[in-house]
């Protein structure tokens, strides 16, 4: 039996602790001379290094080039590395081809470790308290940030910051931040939203009331491919009227760009006249008025 060396197990710990994503190399099958056993295992860290000992210079190339894969997909794969003069087809195999003298084949199974998707949520309104609730519940890294006299009741957040400072909340690999302030700092929450590198950015509240918002936050400088990009109302078309219903709306939306590498733009555009009605201006009156 294999054991695991120390420097594998406190890499996974600690990269796991950090959130960071890691890809775990396992051999899984060894036929004929090779340089590992079967059980040895290996990390690939984000910027191709290894850590742990899986094997000679060309199963090390085929897992670095595998893991890497894996980050980037998300996908777990298994891979044989074999002799060239070997090489065969199987479904479900990416084969690589090796060099090495001993002539032996190994078969690595690479999994994927990632960091929960991380979703901030600027403002303490119904939608916002609602949406944290459920993308907690299904696996997001939910960040809240509000005035500090709203923060109570998020319990379910990874991390609540006072105030729309959001450089501070926005970790490296945050992709989505939806604006839920429906009326309380609206124009200074949107602003840190579009001036952050998060590729996803939407606001809760009316057609109407985005376009306002939008054309103050021209006046103060927000580049217009930024503007350009905003999800804005924010959500799929599900005829949501609760602050339930309409959290689910978004969550579907950031579900499918997280998927499906931005799809749901096709679904919002597609739905954009119905949407007005989704979410601000199906709520009581007074709810989404803006300073």
């Amino acid at each position: 039996m294999t054991t695991v060396s120390d420097d594998v197990i406190d890499c996974m710990a600690r990269m796991k602790g950090e959130e960071q994503p890691f890809a775990v190399a396992t051999v899984v099958r060894v036929q004929g001379a090779a340089a590992a056993k079967a059980g040895a295992k290996a990390v690939v860290r984000g910027d191709g290094e290894l850590v742990g000992f899986i094997g000679g210079g060309c199963a090390t190339g085929a897992v670095r080039k595998a893991g890497l894969k894996a980050l980037a997909d998300g996908q777990a794969r298994l891979i044989r590395v074999l002799p060239g003069d070997v090489m065969t087809g199987e479904e479900g195999v990416e084969n690589f081809r090796s060099v090495c003298p001993s002539g032996g084949t190994m078969e690595i199974f690479i999994e994927p470790v990632l960091p929960r998707p991380a979703l901030l949520i600027a403002g303490a309104s119904p939608v916002a308290r609602a949406l944290c609730d459920l993308a907690s519940r299904i696996g997001y890294a939910v960040t809240v940030a509000a005035m500090p006299d709203d923060l109570d009741g998020f319990e379910s957040a990874h991390q609540r910051i006072e105030g729309f400072d959001l450089e501070q909340a926005i970790r490296g690999d945050t992709r989505f931040v939806v604006v839920a302030t429906q009326g309380k700092r609206d124009r200074e929450a949107l602003k840190a939203a579009l001036e952050s590198q998060a590729p996803y950015v939407a606001f809760i509240g009316s057609r109407r009331k985005a376009a306002v918002l939008a054309a103050a936050m021209r006046d103060a400088g927000i580049d217009e491919i930024r503007l350009k990009a905003l999800r804005a109302p924010a959500g799929l078309h599900l005829g949501a009227v609760t602050p339930e219903e309409i959290a689910l709306s978004v969550l579907a939306e950031v579900t499918c760009v997280r998927r499906q590498g931005g799809q749901a733009a096709t679904l919002a555009d597609a739905d954009a006249s119905a949407a007005a009605g989704n979410q601000a201006d199906s709520m009581p009156e007074g709810c989404c008025k803006g300073h």
